[in-house]
């Protein structure tokens, strides 16, 4: 069928840059799964073990990651959500509206600077695993001591950057099929490890009460001191940090490119699958599973990196938990850095920018201190792009309120916004100045840099021209809103309506897998409640390492079995 006259310039538009058409919103079982997907991924082993390291003590940790995580949930529900709904914008697209193209470009480096970090630490994170199988040592110093490490590295980084080039859509599936199984496996990881730590402790494996589990924890996990012998950090260390940990993408509003296809504002209260499975039982197991390896072992945590902790909490398929959510992790940054550099290169395809972003990112991931240092670089990284997202917050939802006009340097046709420039810089500075100076913990440093930063751009827009009134450019950009709407309706009438395969074998496929899972759960139970001594704890945990390795296989060729033949027999109706 012909293109109406109409709708001709939409098509020559990336679909990027308009706002998400009704029929593609999303429930909010969508973005339960999406976060828990994201969100149970192998920096929860660095994260859980650097608490550990960092000397929090075992109440701070249950209560401060509660209420940290607690107000991460309302930051996205509260602060990024409203925002993605009402525009169906991504970020970049929104602020390429608001702040102008030199903004946007300015914005992109700082995203392919974070990015090549995140995905080069789960790159060595995953290394870790593999540099385990061989007999590898650890690699505890911020340089590879290990010629052999490296190549490790150069390896997995290769694999990586192919899959992120020709692959993501496929990966992208696979870490959904991850999502549930890493969140059984963390779970069993720390039941297996436990009685490990009370035997150490208390003398037998099970704590009969709370107060011993929590006894155990003063005096083998969190016991308050730090690894240089010193007090910790305390109840608010942990609680902003499990607040900052995602200022990038609640603050800074990078996930207003996942939130906008919600159907409703609310649906950000689903990111909670992520922050209470992710960052609060993954990070508790993830702590326990670093004390119980290094009771094993008979080392101190600092000496163990993931690939040491994963096979004594999991056996074999600690090989594959680490391999697996660091590959998958590594790969979904990798992608957005591959895209923020092709942002800037307009010229360069997706795929050239995604090389040499890799290269580099597989270069960096040779130094083991990217992911042992993982934790304040994810303050920091957060606290680049808060500004940004103060901007972006201040221009849809403060302006409206006192009478400035949204949009306005779209409407003056500016290529260059002084104010939103001059507002990220000196909320940089501002920001890493408050660091220097240390008045407050760094972890919280997101807060006063996200006001001064909203306060001094109404300031400086509103004397560039965001006090005026624009009637003429509104009116015209509503009637385009009204015809982008109509094309969107158009266009889904043009597209087939796939009826994903619910066959009779798929479901069986399902029933398989998730069975696997449950065998999974039992016998990591069966170790942690059905060890009443020392030997029988260490046959139970060979079982559990035995034939959790078979459920893990299982588990997978099943998922991804069912996965396939929804994709390949979906009907047309």
């Amino acid at each position: 069928m012909s293109i109406p006259k109409e709708f001709e310039k939409y098509e020559q538009i990336e679909v990027e840059q308009l706002p998400v058409p009704k029929h593609k919103l999303h429930t909010w079982t969508h973005f339960a799964g999406l976060y828990a997907a994201e969100h149970v991924a192998a920096t929860e082993f660095v994260i859980g073990a650097t608490f550990v390291a960092l000397g929090a003590k075992t109440t701070d940790i249950l209560l401060g990651l509660l209420i940290g995580n607690v107000l991460a949930v309302l930051s996205w529900t509260f602060i990024t959500s409203p925002i993605a709904v009402e525009t169906r914008l991504s970020l970049y697209t929104y602020l390429n509206k608001v702040a102008g193209d030199s903004m946007s470009k300015l914005y992109n480096w700082a995203n392919v600077f974070i990015f090549t970090v995140i995905s080069a630490a789960m790159i060595t994170v995953s290394a870790t695993a593999v540099r385990f199988a061989f007999n590898i040592p650890a690699q505890l110093n911020w340089y590879p001591s290990n010629l052999w490490f490296v190549l490790i590295v150069v390896l997995v980084g290769a694999f990586v950057v192919f899959i992120t080039i020709y692959g993501f859509n496929a990966v992208s599936d696979f870490s959904g099929i991850c999502a549930p199984w890493l969140f059984v496996m963390f779970t069993c990881g720390a039941m297996v490890l436990l009685p490990a730590l009370s035997l150490s402790v208390l003398g037998s494996t099970l704590p009969a009460s709370w107060q011993e589990f929590i006894d155990i924890g003063d005096q083998s996990i969190w016991t308050g001191v730090n690894s240089n012998g010193e007090p910790g950090i305390g109840l608010l260390e942990v609680i902003g940090f499990a607040w900052a940990a995602n200022t990038i993408t609640h603050f800074g509003l990078i996930d207003m490119a996942l939130l906008r296809f919600a159907k409703k504002k609310i649906y950000g209260l689903a990111t909670s699958t992520g922050m209470m499975f992710g960052h609060y039982v993954a990070w508790i197991a993830a702590g326990i599973m670093g004390a119980g390896a290094a009771v094993i072992l008979g080392k101190s945590l600092v000496e163990l990196d993931p690939g040491d902790v994963a096979y004594y909490a999991l056996g074999w398929s600690g090989f594959v938990i680490v391999i697996v959510a660091g590959w998958t992790t590594a790969i979904t940054n990798l992608y957005r850095a591959g895209l923020a550099a092709q942002a800037i290169f307009t010229k360069i395809s997706r795929r050239r920018t995604t090389l040499i972003v890799g290269m580099v990112t597989v270069a960096v991931a040779c130094f083991p201190f990217v992911f042992s240092q993982i934790l304040p670089l994810l303050t920091y990284a957060g606290l680049l792009v808060v500004p940004v997202g103060a901007i972006v917050f201040a221009e849809h939802q403060i302006f409206p309120r006192i009478g400035y006009t949204r949009y306005w340097l779209s409407y003056r046709q500016l290529v260059f916004s002084k104010p939103a420039v001059a507002s990220w810089l000196l909320g940089l500075i501002l920001g890493f100045g408050l660091n220097i100076v240390d008045v407050m913990p760094f972890y919280y440093l997101f807060i006063p840099t996200w006001i001064f930063t909203i306060l001094l751009y109404t300031l400086l827009a509103g004397r560039s021209g965001a006090r005026e009134q624009y009637p003429a450019e509104e009116k015209k950009e509503s009637e385009e809103n009204d015809q982008i709407e109509r094309y969107q309706e158009w266009k889904k009438n043009q597209e087939a309506v796939l009826n994903p395969d619910q066959s009779f074998f798929t479901r069986v496929l399902d029933g398989v897998s998730i069975f696997a899972l449950v065998v999974t759960m039992v016998l990591g139970l069966n170790v942690l409640l059905a060890s009443p001594d020392e030997s029988r704890y260490i046959a139970n945990r060979e079982t559990f390492y035995s034939f959790g390795f078979i459920c893990t296989i299982i588990y997978f060729v099943m998922a991804y079995w069912a996965m396939q033949r929804r994709k390949n027999i979906a009907q047309i109706v």
